[in-house]
């Protein structure tokens, strides 16, 4: 007999946790014509790293506009990078320094390595929160 009034509470719950997710609209500029934008997004634990959410999508010279659905509300930060060559990864020079374009949210920069996580910070809540990553 428990078990019934139980199940309407789980499901309650599911649905409560589900409408605290939002999608990240990101508006990617100074894209060139060639490749996929890849772009994600991280927690702080795993920003540079493996990010939990991301998409990619053919380049469109100029502008190109990456949607991520179901990202839960938090602090996350964006990154994005445009795959000339569609290898699924950013290529690097042999000291390691990007070859291909990229770029963080709220326009971070990366001075002597890569910037830290508050400076791409973003907050995400409920709907649709929009971020911009400009490409260099």
């Amino acid at each position: 007999m428990i078990r019934f009034p139980l199940l309407p509470l789980l499901a309650g719950l599911l649905l409560a946790a589900g409408a605290s997710a939002a999608t990240v609209e990101v508006r990617v500029t100074k894209v060139g014509p060639k490749g996929k934008v890849n772009v994600a997004v991280c927690d702080k634990e795993r920003f540079l790293k493996q990010c939990l959410y991301h998409a990619s999508v053919p380049a469109k010279a100029g502008e190109t506009v990456v949607s991520i659905p179901d990202v839960p509300a938090g602090t996350w930060a964006v990154l994005a990078y445009q795959d000339e060559n569609e290898n699924g990864q950013l290529d690097r020079n042999v000291i390691g320094i990007p070859k291909e374009n990229y770029g963080f949210s709220r326009d971070a920069k990366s001075m002597f390595g890569p910037p830290k996580f508050e400076a791409a910070a973003i907050q995400v809540g409920e709907g649709t929160v929009k971020a911009e990553v400009a490409l260099h």
